[in-house]
Protein backbone atom coordinates (compact mmCIF):
# COMPACT_ATOMS: atom_id res chain seq x y z
CA UNK A 1 0.00 0.00 0.00
CA UNK A 2 1.41 3.32 -1.37
CA UNK A 3 1.65 6.30 1.18
CA UNK A 4 3.01 9.84 -0.08
CA UNK A 5 4.70 11.32 2.42
CA UNK A 6 5.30 14.47 0.73
CA UNK A 7 1.73 15.94 0.44
CA UNK A 8 2.50 18.96 -2.18
CA UNK A 9 4.02 16.45 -4.72
CA UNK A 10 1.14 14.00 -4.15
CA UNK A 11 -1.65 16.60 -4.78
CA UNK A 12 0.11 17.64 -8.08
CA UNK A 13 0.84 14.27 -8.89
CA UNK A 14 -2.16 12.22 -8.17
CA UNK A 15 -5.52 13.06 -9.01
CA UNK A 16 -7.70 10.64 -6.80
CA UNK A 17 -11.50 9.97 -7.91
CA UNK A 18 -12.94 10.04 -4.47
CA UNK A 19 -11.05 10.76 -0.80
CA UNK A 20 -12.47 10.35 2.63
CA UNK A 21 -11.72 12.19 5.37
CA UNK A 22 -12.52 10.92 9.24
CA UNK A 23 -12.53 12.93 12.33
CA UNK A 24 -14.03 13.78 15.44
CA UNK A 25 -13.57 17.77 14.91
CA UNK A 26 -14.13 18.37 18.28
CA UNK A 27 -13.33 21.06 17.59
CA UNK A 28 -13.02 21.19 13.86
CA UNK A 29 -9.65 23.10 13.89
CA UNK A 30 -6.77 24.74 11.50
CA UNK A 31 -5.44 21.24 11.53
CA UNK A 32 -8.38 19.42 10.23
CA UNK A 33 -9.29 22.61 7.89
CA UNK A 34 -5.37 21.68 6.30
CA UNK A 35 -6.34 18.19 5.72
CA UNK A 36 -9.34 18.64 4.12
CA UNK A 37 -8.20 21.52 1.77
CA UNK A 38 -5.48 18.96 0.62
CA UNK A 39 -7.63 16.37 0.03
CA UNK A 40 -9.75 18.70 -2.35
CA UNK A 41 -6.81 20.24 -3.58
CA UNK A 42 -5.83 16.26 -4.62
CA UNK A 43 -9.68 14.92 -5.44
CA UNK A 44 -12.56 15.22 -7.86
CA UNK A 45 -14.51 14.50 -4.56
CA UNK A 46 -14.28 14.23 -0.75
CA UNK A 47 -16.58 13.02 1.38
CA UNK A 48 -16.02 13.94 5.05
CA UNK A 49 -17.31 11.64 8.04
CA UNK A 50 -17.63 13.04 11.71
CA UNK A 51 -18.76 11.37 14.63
CA UNK A 52 -17.86 10.32 18.32
CA UNK A 53 -19.12 8.55 21.41
CA UNK A 54 -19.38 10.27 23.66
CA UNK A 55 -19.57 13.79 22.12
CA UNK A 56 -18.00 16.56 23.94
CA UNK A 57 -20.28 19.49 25.64
CA UNK A 58 -20.71 21.97 23.25
CA UNK A 59 -19.35 20.06 20.07
CA UNK A 60 -22.75 18.12 19.13
CA UNK A 61 -23.21 17.36 15.60
CA UNK A 62 -25.22 19.96 14.56
CA UNK A 63 -22.33 22.43 15.69
CA UNK A 64 -19.79 20.49 13.88
CA UNK A 65 -22.38 20.04 10.70
CA UNK A 66 -22.54 23.57 10.50
CA UNK A 67 -18.81 24.45 10.83
CA UNK A 68 -18.61 21.92 7.91
CA UNK A 69 -21.21 23.23 6.13
CA UNK A 70 -19.89 26.67 6.23
CA UNK A 71 -16.31 26.18 5.68
CA UNK A 72 -16.56 23.47 3.10
CA UNK A 73 -19.78 24.28 1.20
CA UNK A 74 -18.25 21.83 -1.45
CA UNK A 75 -17.58 19.11 0.18
CA UNK A 76 -19.83 16.13 0.98
CA UNK A 77 -20.45 15.54 4.35
CA UNK A 78 -21.76 13.18 7.17
CA UNK A 79 -21.97 14.31 10.42
CA UNK A 80 -23.91 12.22 13.03
CA UNK A 81 -24.94 10.81 16.34
CA UNK A 82 -26.53 7.77 17.93
CA UNK A 83 -29.93 9.49 17.05
CA UNK A 84 -29.49 10.55 13.21
CA UNK A 85 -27.98 7.48 12.41
CA UNK A 86 -31.09 5.72 13.70
CA UNK A 87 -33.35 8.22 11.24
CA UNK A 88 -31.21 7.09 8.59
CA UNK A 89 -30.97 3.60 8.86
CA UNK A 90 -35.09 3.58 9.44
CA UNK A 91 -35.23 5.77 6.48
CA UNK A 92 -33.28 3.20 4.05
CA UNK A 93 -34.36 -0.14 5.26
CA UNK A 94 -31.41 -1.02 7.46
CA UNK A 95 -30.70 -2.72 10.12
CA UNK A 96 -30.58 -0.37 13.07
CA UNK A 97 -27.05 0.65 14.41
CA UNK A 98 -25.09 3.06 16.93
CA UNK A 99 -21.89 4.23 16.85
CA UNK A 100 -19.14 2.39 18.31
CA UNK A 101 -17.45 4.01 21.41
CA UNK A 102 -13.95 6.15 20.97
CA UNK A 103 -12.55 3.56 22.90
CA UNK A 104 -13.57 0.78 20.97
CA UNK A 105 -10.86 -1.17 19.23
CA UNK A 106 -9.56 0.05 15.62
CA UNK A 107 -10.98 -2.73 13.75
CA UNK A 108 -14.68 -1.61 14.51
CA UNK A 109 -14.52 2.08 14.13
CA UNK A 110 -12.51 0.81 10.50
CA UNK A 111 -15.39 -1.55 9.58
CA UNK A 112 -18.23 0.84 10.63
CA UNK A 113 -16.75 3.81 8.71
CA UNK A 114 -16.73 1.69 5.54
CA UNK A 115 -19.93 0.35 6.07
CA UNK A 116 -20.92 4.23 6.82
CA UNK A 117 -19.45 4.61 3.42
CA UNK A 118 -21.59 2.00 1.34
CA UNK A 119 -24.75 1.70 3.31
CA UNK A 120 -25.03 5.19 4.12
CA UNK A 121 -23.77 7.48 1.73
CA UNK A 122 -23.57 4.62 -1.38
CA UNK A 123 -20.40 5.12 -1.85
CA UNK A 124 -16.80 4.00 -2.23
CA UNK A 125 -13.73 6.04 -2.22
CA UNK A 126 -9.83 5.28 -3.74
CA UNK A 127 -7.53 7.40 -0.87
CA UNK A 128 -8.58 8.16 2.76
CA UNK A 129 -6.40 11.12 3.83
CA UNK A 130 -5.15 11.26 7.61
CA UNK A 131 -2.36 12.92 9.55
CA UNK A 132 -2.40 10.04 11.57
CA UNK A 133 0.12 6.90 11.56
CA UNK A 134 -2.73 4.28 11.70
CA UNK A 135 -3.37 5.27 8.00
CA UNK A 136 -1.81 2.78 5.97
CA UNK A 137 -3.96 0.10 8.15
CA UNK A 138 -7.29 1.99 7.76
CA UNK A 139 -6.76 2.29 4.12
CA UNK A 140 -6.24 -1.68 3.87
CA UNK A 141 -9.30 -2.14 5.82
CA UNK A 142 -11.22 -0.11 3.82
CA UNK A 143 -9.79 -1.89 0.21
CA UNK A 144 -10.71 -5.15 1.86
CA UNK A 145 -14.28 -3.55 2.42
CA UNK A 146 -15.04 -2.27 -0.97
CA UNK A 147 -13.33 -4.80 -3.21
CA UNK A 148 -16.04 -7.32 -0.95
CA UNK A 149 -19.31 -5.04 -2.18
CA UNK A 150 -17.93 -3.00 -5.21
CA UNK A 151 -16.49 -5.88 -7.46
CA UNK A 152 -13.49 -4.01 -9.66
CA UNK A 153 -12.98 -0.74 -6.84
CA UNK A 154 -9.30 0.44 -6.65
CA UNK A 155 -7.32 -0.47 -3.77
CA UNK A 156 -7.69 2.74 -1.53
CA UNK A 157 -4.46 4.64 -1.08
CA UNK A 158 -3.37 6.46 2.05
CA UNK A 159 -2.21 9.89 1.70
CA UNK A 160 -0.78 10.96 4.91
CA UNK A 161 -0.91 14.83 5.64
CA UNK A 162 1.51 16.88 8.30
CA UNK A 163 1.96 13.63 10.51
CA UNK A 164 3.87 15.66 12.80
CA UNK A 165 1.86 18.89 12.98
CA UNK A 166 4.58 20.85 12.14
CA UNK A 167 2.05 23.16 9.94
CA UNK A 168 -0.43 23.44 12.25
CA UNK A 169 1.17 22.39 15.92
CA UNK A 170 -2.76 21.82 17.91
CA UNK A 171 -5.20 18.82 18.82
CA UNK A 172 -8.37 19.09 19.86
CA UNK A 173 -7.60 17.76 23.12
CA UNK A 174 -5.64 20.81 23.70
CA UNK A 175 -8.05 23.15 22.61
CA UNK A 176 -10.69 21.88 24.75
CA UNK A 177 -8.83 22.58 27.39
CA UNK A 178 -8.32 26.28 26.71
CA UNK A 179 -10.32 27.30 23.55
CA UNK A 180 -9.66 31.26 24.38
CA UNK A 181 -5.39 30.49 24.86
CA UNK A 182 -5.92 28.45 21.54
CA UNK A 183 -8.14 30.62 19.23
CA UNK A 184 -5.46 31.09 16.73
CA UNK A 185 -5.96 28.02 15.88
CA UNK A 186 -9.50 28.12 14.82
CA UNK A 187 -11.52 29.47 11.83
CA UNK A 188 -13.72 32.55 13.66
CA UNK A 189 -16.63 31.02 12.49
CA UNK A 190 -15.65 27.87 14.75
CA UNK A 191 -14.17 30.09 18.07
CA UNK A 192 -17.82 32.32 17.83
CA UNK A 193 -19.09 28.61 19.25
CA UNK A 194 -16.46 29.23 22.31
CA UNK A 195 -17.69 32.63 23.40
CA UNK A 196 -19.79 33.15 25.99
CA UNK A 197 -22.91 36.05 25.65
CA UNK A 198 -23.64 38.40 28.18
CA UNK A 199 -27.00 39.85 27.76
CA UNK A 200 -27.77 43.07 29.67
CA UNK A 201 -31.12 44.15 29.79
CA UNK A 202 -33.26 46.80 31.55
CA UNK A 203 -35.80 50.05 31.67
CA UNK A 204 -35.44 53.44 28.96
CA UNK A 205 -32.10 55.01 30.41
CA UNK A 206 -30.77 52.67 32.94
CA UNK A 207 -27.16 52.99 31.86
CA UNK A 208 -27.40 49.74 29.59
CA UNK A 209 -25.38 51.37 26.97
CA UNK A 210 -22.41 52.73 29.03
CA UNK A 211 -22.43 49.17 30.83
CA UNK A 212 -21.79 47.77 27.49
CA UNK A 213 -19.41 49.64 26.57
CA UNK A 214 -17.74 50.05 29.64
CA UNK A 215 -17.34 46.15 30.07
CA UNK A 216 -16.23 45.21 26.34
CA UNK A 217 -13.56 47.35 27.33
CA UNK A 218 -12.52 45.60 30.77
CA UNK A 219 -12.77 42.11 29.21
CA UNK A 220 -11.26 43.19 25.76
CA UNK A 221 -14.10 42.17 23.41
CA UNK A 222 -16.83 43.23 21.49
CA UNK A 223 -20.62 44.41 22.39
CA UNK A 224 -23.24 44.58 19.93
CA UNK A 225 -25.76 47.53 20.13
CA UNK A 226 -29.03 47.88 20.35
CA UNK A 227 -30.44 47.19 16.74
CA UNK A 228 -33.82 48.43 17.78
CA UNK A 229 -32.64 52.03 18.54
CA UNK A 230 -30.83 52.12 15.65
CA UNK A 231 -33.93 51.68 13.39
CA UNK A 232 -35.68 53.76 15.83
CA UNK A 233 -33.63 56.85 14.77
CA UNK A 234 -33.66 55.70 10.79
CA UNK A 235 -37.29 55.77 11.04
CA UNK A 236 -37.53 58.90 12.70
CA UNK A 237 -39.54 56.78 15.58
CA UNK A 238 -41.77 55.19 12.75
CA UNK A 239 -41.95 51.59 13.37
CA UNK A 240 -44.76 49.48 12.61
CA UNK A 241 -45.28 45.32 13.53
CA UNK A 242 -43.42 44.48 10.76
CA UNK A 243 -40.48 45.74 12.25
CA UNK A 244 -40.31 44.15 15.26
CA UNK A 245 -39.13 40.77 13.61
CA UNK A 246 -36.74 42.90 11.39
CA UNK A 247 -35.18 44.60 14.93
CA UNK A 248 -34.88 40.69 16.49
CA UNK A 249 -33.69 39.02 13.36
CA UNK A 250 -31.10 41.97 13.27
CA UNK A 251 -30.10 41.90 16.93
CA UNK A 252 -29.58 38.15 16.40
CA UNK A 253 -27.43 38.79 12.90
CA UNK A 254 -25.56 41.22 14.53
CA UNK A 255 -24.68 38.99 17.90
CA UNK A 256 -23.38 36.53 15.26
CA UNK A 257 -21.33 38.68 13.34
CA UNK A 258 -19.85 40.52 16.44
CA UNK A 259 -19.05 36.77 18.06
CA UNK A 260 -16.75 36.15 15.71
CA UNK A 261 -14.15 38.85 16.81
CA UNK A 262 -14.80 38.49 19.94
CA UNK A 263 -12.57 37.13 22.93
CA UNK A 264 -13.85 35.08 25.30
CA UNK A 265 -17.19 36.71 26.02
CA UNK A 266 -19.54 39.15 23.87
CA UNK A 267 -21.75 41.90 25.38
CA UNK A 268 -25.23 42.31 24.14
CA UNK A 269 -26.91 45.49 24.58
CA UNK A 270 -30.25 43.66 24.99
CA UNK A 271 -32.03 40.85 23.33
CA UNK A 272 -34.83 39.54 21.48
CA UNK A 273 -36.55 39.95 24.82
CA UNK A 274 -36.34 43.81 24.17
CA UNK A 275 -38.40 43.38 21.20
CA UNK A 276 -40.91 40.98 22.72
CA UNK A 277 -41.57 44.28 25.35
CA UNK A 278 -41.85 46.73 22.79
CA UNK A 279 -44.09 44.40 20.95
CA UNK A 280 -46.45 44.03 23.27
CA UNK A 281 -46.34 47.29 24.58
CA UNK A 282 -47.04 49.05 21.14
CA UNK A 283 -49.25 46.38 19.03
CA UNK A 284 -50.60 44.00 22.12
CA UNK A 285 -48.68 40.61 20.01
CA UNK A 286 -45.67 39.57 18.90
CA UNK A 287 -44.05 37.42 15.63
CA UNK A 288 -43.97 33.92 16.63
CA UNK A 289 -40.10 34.53 14.81
CA UNK A 290 -39.50 37.05 17.69
CA UNK A 291 -40.89 35.04 20.22
CA UNK A 292 -38.80 32.07 19.15
CA UNK A 293 -35.83 34.58 19.23
CA UNK A 294 -36.16 35.95 22.38
CA UNK A 295 -35.99 32.36 23.96
CA UNK A 296 -32.14 31.80 22.77
CA UNK A 297 -30.56 31.42 25.50
CA UNK A 298 -27.43 33.45 27.34
CA UNK A 299 -24.36 32.53 29.27
CA UNK A 300 -25.34 35.38 31.87
CA UNK A 301 -28.67 37.76 32.02
CA UNK A 302 -28.14 41.34 33.84
CA UNK A 303 -30.77 43.61 34.33
CA UNK A 304 -29.60 47.08 34.95
CA UNK A 305 -31.62 48.98 37.78
CA UNK A 306 -33.19 52.46 37.30
CA UNK A 307 -31.62 53.81 40.24
CA UNK A 308 -30.39 56.80 39.27
CA UNK A 309 -32.12 60.26 37.64
CA UNK A 310 -34.06 59.77 34.34
CA UNK A 311 -32.70 60.98 31.87
CA UNK A 312 -34.56 62.50 28.69
CA UNK A 313 -32.95 62.22 25.14
CA UNK A 314 -35.64 62.82 22.85
CA UNK A 315 -36.18 59.26 22.14
CA UNK A 316 -37.50 57.90 25.35
CA UNK A 317 -40.30 57.95 27.08
CA UNK A 318 -40.48 58.82 31.23
CA UNK A 319 -39.13 57.42 34.70
CA UNK A 320 -42.68 55.72 35.36
CA UNK A 321 -42.29 53.67 31.85
CA UNK A 322 -38.77 52.85 32.85
CA UNK A 323 -39.71 51.29 36.37
CA UNK A 324 -42.75 49.09 34.34
CA UNK A 325 -39.79 48.08 31.78
CA UNK A 326 -37.65 46.88 34.91
CA UNK A 327 -40.42 44.77 36.54
CA UNK A 328 -41.40 43.62 33.24
CA UNK A 329 -37.85 42.01 32.79
CA UNK A 330 -37.66 41.14 36.17
CA UNK A 331 -40.82 38.67 36.23
CA UNK A 332 -40.42 37.39 32.48
CA UNK A 333 -37.13 36.04 33.44
CA UNK A 334 -38.24 34.72 36.49
CA UNK A 335 -40.96 32.96 35.58
CA UNK A 336 -38.53 31.65 32.50
CA UNK A 337 -35.94 30.35 35.10
CA UNK A 338 -33.55 32.32 34.05
CA UNK A 339 -30.65 33.06 36.35
CA UNK A 340 -30.29 36.99 36.25
CA UNK A 341 -28.70 39.84 39.00
CA UNK A 342 -29.77 42.92 39.19
CA UNK A 343 -27.02 45.77 38.64
CA UNK A 344 -27.05 49.08 40.93
CA UNK A 345 -25.15 51.95 41.79
CA UNK A 346 -22.55 53.42 39.66
CA UNK A 347 -20.78 52.16 36.64
CA UNK A 348 -17.65 51.27 37.80
CA UNK A 349 -19.57 49.01 40.53
CA UNK A 350 -21.93 47.61 37.85
CA UNK A 351 -18.69 46.47 35.83
CA UNK A 352 -17.02 45.09 38.71
CA UNK A 353 -20.11 43.19 39.81
CA UNK A 354 -20.79 41.71 36.34
CA UNK A 355 -16.56 40.79 35.96
CA UNK A 356 -17.08 39.08 39.47
CA UNK A 357 -19.22 36.41 38.03
CA UNK A 358 -17.08 36.38 34.99
CA UNK A 359 -13.92 35.90 36.47
CA UNK A 360 -12.71 36.67 33.01
CA UNK A 361 -8.80 36.35 33.98
CA UNK A 362 -9.57 32.66 34.13
CA UNK A 363 -7.26 31.05 31.00
CA UNK A 364 -6.58 33.84 29.34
Amino acid sequence: MNMDRNVGVSASRTRHRRALVVGKFCPLHLGHMHLIQTAIDACEEVLVISYTKPEFTGLGSARREAWLRELFPGVRSLVIDDASLGELCASRGLRPRTLPHNDEDAAVHREFTAWLCEAICETSVDAVFTSEDYGDGFALALSEYFSERFPGSAPVRHVQVDLARAAVPISGTRIRDNPHLHRQFMHPAVYASFVERICLLGGESSGKTTLARALAERLDTQWVPEVGREHWEERGGALGYADMRLIAEGQATREDVLARQARQWLVCDGSALTTVFYSLDGFGRVDPVVRRLADQPYAYSFVCAPDFPFVQDGTRRDAGFRQRQHRWYCSVLEARGVPFMVLDGPLAQRVDAVCGILNPGAGR
